[in-house]
Formats: structure tokens, sequence, C-alpha cells
């Protein structure tokens, strides 16, 4: 059965964010409130946290899976980021995107997509997956909360513990976020291209 954690959305309870965080290093799968919509979450080295979200999610190894990182500096540790990059990166975190860019050796093989070696990153900007990515010290691995069959992913962190009781081993609810996925744009070669229009502006990568 999940722990339900009711917190504060802009003023997160610090007691509250250490426990999950606790949870997370122990192995823990989670679901979250991003600036987009809920996401599930495990460490960035918990495979078999992976496999739960394929599970969750019936995902095949095609999937892009994401690094939800704290800040840019976190964001370098695993992926190449060029000039060109950097700057476009830069001016749109952080916010509703997520970048797929070529891994570093830090990234787990497991999370790559097959081919391309390249692996999702994004920087949010709601306050409490914020103060649980300060709190870890470390990206969450995620994936959107869209569950099969369903159109759009889950907002309501009741029916999220009423629908994943089971599946999961902790709910985080701030009240709604958003029901649009992030706009994710593929930076990993000369061309951009934008993959997904979701959450975020798409216009400035055009």
């Amino acid at each position: 059965m999940a722990r339900y954690f009711d917190v504060h959305p802009v003023d997160p309870q610090r007691r509250a964010i250490g426990q999950v965080a606790t949870m997370v290093r122990e192995g823990g799968l989670i679901a979250y409130p991003t600036d987009s919509c809920f996401a599930l979450g495990c460490a960035i080295g918990n495979a078999e946290g992976v496999e739960r979200i394929r599970t969750i999610r019936h995902l095949d190894d095609r999937h892009h899976f994401t690094l939800v990182c704290a800040d840019f500096a976190q964001l370098g540790q695993f992926v190449h980021v060029s000039n060109r990059v950097f700057r476009l990166v830069k001016a749109a975190t952080p916010g509703s995107y997520t970048f797929i860019l070529p891994a570093t050796k830090e990234v787990p093989r497991r999370m790559l997509h097959p081919r391309k070696k390249t692996v999702g990153v994004r920087i949010p900007q709601h306050p409490v997956v914020r103060a649980l990515l300060s709190e870890l010290g470390e990206p969450l691995l995620s994936s959107t909360l869209l569950l099969p069959g369903d159109d759009e992913p889950l907002t309501q962190g009741w029916d999220i513990k009423e629908r994943l009781d089971h599946a999961v081993d902790a709910v985080i609810d701030s009240g709604e976020c958003g029901t649009e996925p992030t706009t994710v744009v593929d930076l990993s070669t000369d061309e951009t291209e934008i993959v997904r229009v979701g959450a975020g502006d798409p216009s400035r990568f055009e």
C-alpha cells in the first residue's frame, strides 16, 4: 500500500520531503507532481524501479526515460552539451521542457535509447519536486504518469493513490498540477527537432 503525502504546493513541509527522499534512496517508486503533470520517479540506479515503471505504463525498450535534474550543473553531469545547446537549454530552464541529448557514461545503459545512446533531461519549476531534488542531491529517473488506455495523465493525488496503491510506494499530493506533458525537443544532432508539443512554448526552438 502506497504512503500518501499531502504537501504544500509552494512551501512543502521539510519533514515530508525528507521522508520521501529516504524512500527513493531505499529503492522506492513514487508518483509526484511537476510543472507539467504528475510523473513516476525513482533513483537513477534503481533497476527494479525502471522495470516497475515499464510495467505500469506498458513501455518498450525504445521509451526515452527522463532524468529530472535540480539545476544545469547537475544536468551537465549526465548529458553532453555543446555551446549551441547550452544557450538553448539555459534560456528555457527551469520550465516545462524535456531535452533529448547524448548521454555521458554516468547514465545507466538501461536508460538509454538503444540505438541513439541518448536520454531525456529536464529541470522543472514546481516547488515540490525542486525541494525533493535538493534533498536527494541527485536526479530522479522519471516518466510521465500516463496509464495505458488513458488519453491524459492523471492529475489528482487521491485518484493516483486509488489506482496505483499496490504499484508505487508513495504518492505526493500538492493539489492539481497540469494535464499537459512537457514539450520534448531533440537536440542530439545539429538539427533541432520538436518531438512533442506540450506545456512549454515550442516557438523558441522552431
